[in-house]
C-alpha cells in the first residue's frame, strides 16, 4: 500500500514532501550500489545532494530549506522518523549523529551552482582550506 505522505506526516516537524523526497532519494542511493546494500548516513546525504541537484537545480537549497531541512541533522531526523514508523530499517551501527558529520549541507548545495558567480559568498570554500 502506498504511503500517503500528506496524511502520515502532517503532524511532523518537516513538510511531508521532505519525507517523500528523502525516502525516494534513499531508495535511489541504495539501488545505485552494485549490489544494492545498506548505506551510511554520509552516503544518504551524498545521494540526497545528487537528487536535489538533479531535480531542483540552483533552487535545491531553497526547496529543502522551505521543507524545513537546514542541514544533515535534519535529514537524519527524517530518516530515523521513517525507521520509527517501520518504513525503513536500521542496523546497530546506524545513529542519528552519523548525519551531523556533514557540515553546511545547504551551503554545499548552493556552492555547486554559484561558485563561479561574481557575487557568491565563498565562505564554504574558505572553510575547506
Amino acid at each position: 500500500m502506498p504511503i500517503r505522505f500528506e496524511e502520515e506526516f502532517a503532524d511532523r516537524p518537516f513538510h511531508p514532501a521532505a519525507y517523500e523526497f528523502v525516502l525516494q532519494s534513499l531508495d535511489r542511493t541504495i539501488r545505485a550500489c552494485d549490489p544494492p546494500r545498506h548505506v551510511t548516513g554520509t552516503e544518504v546525504l551524498a545521494g540526497l545532494r545528487r537528487d536535489a541537484h538533479e531535480q531542483f537545480g540552483p533552487m535545491a537549497a531553497h526547496v529543502l530549506f522551505h521543507w524545513g531541512i537546514k542541514g544533515g541533522v535534519d535529514v537524519g531526523t527524517i530518516v530515523f522518523d521513517l525507521v520509527e514508523r517501520g518504513i525503513l530499517a536500521r542496523t546497530e551501527d546506524d545513529h542519528p549523529e552519523d548525519f551531523a558529520k556533514v557540515d553546511d549541507f545547504l551551503a554545499d548545495l548552493e556552492a555547486v551552482w554559484y561558485r563561479n558567480h561574481p557575487g557568491f559568498d565563498d565562505r564554504a570554500d574558505r572553510r575547506a582550506s
